[in-house]
């Protein structure tokens, strides 16, 4: 016997015009058939969804649409059609003569016949307005601007029709169905429940609050537990719904455990209501590998390590962001080979904390030179690294070593492993706004909240200021059932960006967020203030920052530099945020709406990197040939025996790279005018970098030439960026020749591949023969480089390469006029004297005016004088 429950469920106010035909699913017995009686609808309550309900479906890849030979049930599997505005549908269909309808189910019972869509509780005929999508629609979504506009009636009650599963299907003149399709809901979602209220855990002194945002929600509960792991919840507590956000309030006695959100939802992937488990998307505290939610006060005392409330009053002065040096760095890289490290802090957060270590005492050194920034790669919760230590497999060092310098050994022994070692860069975000657990002593609890605190305040004391490396482009997992999926269980389809077909867009990598929609982009704000403001970070990189929209970058600008030391115990004009600015995928040419690539970003006072430089510097790309020279590199005066061409094309090619680097020395500025190497005259823009630099540099130069002029290209390199108006940025080891033993790409190739040795013994160069998967192609080139001994940099090379390294840093700080505040400045003062059609190649020769002889409209910024 099932019970029956009434539920108000007004899904129209009266209106005499509208075609509504409640009809019953065959699919569903008479007993459990759902019946429309006035304004309410009774339906059956069931604690798990009974086989009847289930749809008979093929498997669809996200990423592969399926091919349709005829209308079908997996039809709905698609979700062409647009609910972009509470009146307004967006399809891409010709009606002519024929109509439209759209059809709801409460319990996802959707079938579609050639009569058209079975099994739904609601059908309401659509209109086509013929004035098409309005502006403001056609500017949210630009893709669909060519769309048809159907009209729904104004009394509809889109806020509960929302949790249904929906369809618009197509009839001709005669009646029969010609297509159907599921809807994408962001549009309407984003105009009815848009939202700026508390979300999260909140606490007071007598209770603890619980809001989450999950509009298209049947039912949500918390599931309280005691432990991190394992045992029957504490209470399961119902959340109550209000305009889309559900909320509850518990006892203080809650702080300290754990927390899971059970929500009820229809999920396109699967065409059903599933039951879902999942993390809070504003979780700031988590058990192991994220399996649940910490109650965690983050202002509680016991959490902040000693002096951590006057922090910000410690921090280094940045009087302007042309101050700026980068310092890129890997948690991991930075002490797990680390002997003068305790074991038990070795690649994690607390090794940042020793006074005296090999790593700690190279980064105050740095400090001293100049550097002011430390960007670490990813420290949120991301996939691929168990955070439980007792979990990881390892390969025995000892037996690495004694293996030949180019065997395929090493990487055979490191990627049978990859998977379940400790080793990942971490661009597979699962939550944004806790700290990795694998990185802490002890991934339950809090511990990693106060440890990553503790690093904070361990780099601030050396007079370091941190970067976050940030990844809101994608997730590393969607649908309702993977353990790493967060956002797509608590509202499916709409934290992904998805393509015309309904399918999740993926060329970030995987499942690519979007920002476009409201409280994507609200999320991601919230994210960087919490990281700004309770671990008191100086900014933060954004990884393919071009997928994120602009306004989305823009406004992530204002609120942090909003922040005051006062209110905020942070000061927020002082964080300085950048990215990659790639434009490609779907977002390319704005498509998805004006995205922060690097022409559009301009002027915003974000930054974002130079590949031209970067190009031009080594040549070629990470994605063209690998013999391929630049300035650095030889191009014509060094040549590899690499076919560029005639020596009229190489001679072209390095004039050209020239101009490219000399921009990027006058700080890439959209408007820098310079006289290349034809007499026109030209403006660049600006971007970022692939193998380490002493890398490519034994790669692309002759084969012949001797180690000491491969790290004297390698001191060229850093120099020219070092020197550069701007803000430059180096990754961790480029001032000790560090090598990845040619690893073209060594986001997963484990400890042995990214050693870095502080102790300057080794830079870590014939290590083997790369990882297989990213290097196969060019293990030919790479072979006889690690086989031959005098590739090897010896330990008075590096000693040679930080000193040099350091030296320039000096004279980047010993002048201002190394670090022009403006771009009128830059313009007005710098120039290049080797250019036009006469320049001499090979030679870059570069001043920087001082005004100290009396030029009209120039101060003097240095005593110096003149800098050449």
């Amino acid at each position: 016997m099932v019970d029956v429950l009434r539920v108000p469920f007004p899904v129209l106010q009266s209106s005499p015009s509208l075609s509504f035909k409640p009809r019953l699913c065959p699919l569903i017995p008479p007993s459990r058939r759902l019946h429309l009686k006035s304004n309410s609808l009774l339906f059956p309550l069931f604690s798990s969804s009974p086989s009847f309900f289930k749809l008979p479906l093929r498997c669809s890849s996200p990423s592969m649409p399926l091919q349709l030979s005829s209308l079908s049930q997996d039809s709905l599997l698609y979700s062409r059609a647009y609910w972009v505005t509470k009146t307004i549908i967006a399809w891409n269909v010709d009606v002519v003569e024929g109509s439209c309808y759209l059809y709801a189910s409460k319990v996802a019972a959707l079938s579609v016949t050639d009569n058209g869509i079975q099994g739904h509780d609601l059908e309401i005929k659509l209109e086509e307005d013929r004035s098409g999508l309005p502006p403001n629609v056609i500017e949210k979504f630009p893709h669909i601007r060519d769309y048809r506009a159907f009209k729904l009636p104004p009394v509809l009650d889109a806020k509960n029709l929302v949790k249904c599963q929906l369809a618009v299907a197509e009839f001709n003149s005669q009646g029969k169905c010609r297509n159907a399709t599921g809807l994408q809901l962001p549009g309407v979602l984003d105009e009815l429940f848009s939202y700026d209220g508390p979300l999260g855990a909140f606490y007071s002194a007598e209770a603890v609050s619980l809001c989450l945002w999950a509009p298209t929600a049947q039912a949500v509960y918390a599931h309280i537990y005691k432990d991190p792991v394992g045992g029957s919840p504490l209470e399961i507590i119902p959340l109550e719904e209000t305009n889309g956000v559900w909320s509850t309030k518990g006892p203080k006695s809650w702080e300290g455990c754990y927390y899971m959100y059970e929500v009820s939802v229809y999920h396109p992937s699967t065409l059903h209501i599933e039951k879902c488990y999942a993390n809070d998307p504003y979780a700031r505290g988590l058990s192991a590998d994220g399996k649940r939610t910490l109650f965690v006060n983050l202002h509680a005392d016991d959490l902040k390590p000693e002096g951590w409330d006057e922090l910000a009053d410690m921090k280094p002065d940045i009087l302007s962001f042309s101050d700026i040096s980068i310092y890129e760095l890997h948690i991991r890289d930075f002490s797990a080979n680390d002997d003068t490290v305790n074991a038990d802090f070795r690649g994690g957060y607390m090794a940042f904390t020793l006074k005296d270590s090999a790593g700690v005492l190279h980064l105050k050194k740095l400090s001293k030179a100049g550097i002011t920034h430390v960007h670490l790669l990813p420290t949120f919760q991301f996939a691929a690294v168990d955070d439980e230590k007792e979990n990881w497999k390892y390969v025995d060092s000892k037996i690495l070593e004694k293996l030949p310098p180019d065997s395929a050994e090493q990487q055979e022994k490191i990627t049978a492993i990859q998977d379940d070692d400790a080793y990942n860069w971490g661009y597979n975000p699962v939550l944004w706004g806790a700290p990795k657990g694998s990185y802490s002593s002890d991934p339950n609890g809090p511990c990693r909240i106060v440890e990553f605190r503790k690093m904070i305040q361990a780099l601030t004391h050396i007079g370091l200021r941190v970067v976050l490396d940030v990844v809101y482009n994608h997730l590393h997992a969607n649908g309702p059932f993977d353990k790493d999926s967060v956002l797509d269980k608590i509202v499916p389809g709409y934290y992904l960006r998805r393509n015309t077909d309904g399918f999740i867009e993926n060329s970030t990598c995987v499942n690519n967020t979007a920002s476009e929609h409201y409280m994507v982009e609200r999320l991601i704000i919230d994210d960087l203030l919490s990281w700004a403001i309770n671990y008191k970070v100086d900014g933060f990189r954004f990884d393919l920052m071009g997928h994120i929209m602009k306004r989305t970058m823009v406004k992530a600008k204002d609120a942090l530099c909003s922040l005051t030391k006062e209110r905020d115990g942070v000061d927020g004009s002082r964080i300085y945020i950048y990215g990659e600015g790639w434009d490609f995928g779907e977002v390319a040419k704005n498509g998805r709406g004006i995205n922060a690539a690097q022409f559009n970003i301009c002027g915003t006072g974000i930054g974002s990197f130079n590949d031209r430089i970067r190009d031009a510097m080594l040549g070629g790309s990470p994605f063209g040939p690998p013999l391929q020279q630049g300035f650095v590199t030889g191009l014509l005066l060094e040549p590899n025996g690499h076919d560029h061409g005639t020596k009229d094309v190489e001679k072209a090619m390095l004039a050209s790279a020239k101009d490219h680097i000399q921009v990027g020395l006058a700080a890439n500025l959209r408007g820098f005018v310079l006289t290349d190497f034809e007499g026109k005259e030209v403006n660049y823009v600006s971007a970022h970098d692939n193998e380490t630099l002493f890398d490519i540099i034994s790669l692309k130069t002759p084969v012949g030439i001797s180690v000491e002029d491969r790290c004297r290209m390698n001191h060229f390199a850093t120099s020219i960026i070092a020197l550069t108006q701007g803000i430059p940025f180096f990754h961790a080891g480029d001032e000790m020749l560090r090598s990845k033993s040619l690893d073209r790409d060594s986001y997963n190739s484990g400890d042995w591949f990214n050693r870095l040795d502080f102790t300057y013994n080794s830079n870590n160069w014939g290590v083997g023969l790369p990882p297989k998967q990213k290097n196969e192609n060019s293990w030919p080139l790479i072979q006889p480089r690690l086989a031959d001994p005098s590739f090897k940099p010896q330990r008075s090379h590096i000693l040679a390469a930080v000193e040099n390294f350091t030296d320039v840093l000096c004279i980047r700080y010993s002048s201002p006029l190394f670090r022009l505040r403006t771009a009128n400045a830059i313009q007005e003062r710098v120039r290049f004297h080797n250019t036009g059609p006469s320049w001499v190649p090979g030679f870059i020769v570069m001043s920087i005016e001082d005004g100290n002889e009396g030029i009209p409209g120039l101060s003097q910024l240095d005593p110096i004088g003149i800098i050449q």
